[in-house]
């Protein structure tokens, strides 16, 4: 498919649909997952590497193979292939957006590892180019601000992920739609920022437990119960309601 639109001098969009076969279901239109991303990943990069470094579908092709690696848990080969495309792209002058694109993904890598202080430095710069570049409204945009507020709530800043999901859910659901997985990811992370802040109220623990429900409902009907999404947020259901049952729960009495 992209040979052909390659050859048909096809636009930057609709080759953009055609190389997304590497990563999304042709039937669903989801996103692979796992090994199997991380398989298509390699066949994708092996596919193009002989391509010059200034050829776009290499440029993209050595986005999936770093994707591929961290979506099967070798976050360090992520980090090195994320390292190099990176550098790479500097060098040859690429386009902003292939910039934040590779910034995004060795961010994710960073993170994954444990290295957050050096992954909030790369998301930060990540996420207002992203702003600046695309509007707040693109899926790149918001795509950044869940990653970032991730981060945020992984380093216990939790008024600050609860700050920047408050701002931008609303308008991934209103632009995305409600079961768009990137608006339901968006949610089940502010249900976690909301419910694992040790100054939880009493009404932020309820909140999580309403916004987790929903969010598990939608995810089963879009997805279905072994999903890695859906599997993650009725684990965040699950805790949010015994955080509730415990602080509803009163005391006994000594």
């Amino acid at each position: 498919m992209v040979a052909e639109a390659e050859e048909n001098n096809l636009d930057g969009e609709a080759l953009d649909e055609r190389f997304k076969r590497w990563h999304a279901c042709s039937l669903c239109e989801q996103n692979y997952h796992g090994v199997v991303w991380c398989a298509l990943g390699w066949a994708c990069w092996k596919t193009y590497l002989g391509r010059p470094e200034t050829d776009g579908v290499r440029q993209c092709a050595m986005n999936q193979l770093g994707i591929g690696l961290h979506e099967a848990k070798h976050d360090q080969d992520a980090v090195s292939v994320e390292e190099a495309n990176l550098s790479m792209l500097r060098r040859i002058g690429a386009p902003e957006g292939d910039f934040l694109t590779a910034q995004s993904n060795l961010a994710t890598s960073y993170q994954m590892l444990g290295r957050l202080e050096e992954a909030l430095r790369v998301r930060q710069d990540t996420y207002s180019g992203c702003v600046s570049l695309y509007g707040e409204e693109h899926r790149e945009s918001l795509h950044e601000a869940y990653i970032h507020a991730t981060l945020l709530r992984d380093l216990n800043r939790f008024a600050e992920s609860k700050s920047l999901l408050r701002k931008t859910v609303p308008v991934a659901r209103r632009v995305l739609g409600e079961s768009y997985e990137l608006t339901l990811r968006m949610r089940w992370n502010y249900a976690r920022a909301l419910y694992e802040d040790p100054a939880a109220t009493l009404d932020d623990l309820r909140e999580a437990v309403t916004t987790s429900d929903e969010s598990a409902r939608i995810a089963r009907r879009v997805f279905g119960r072994a999903h890695p999404t859906t599997a993650a947020i009725e684990k965040t259901l699950r805790d949010a309601r015994a955080a509730l049952r415990a602080r509803e729960t009163p005391s006994p009495r000594e």
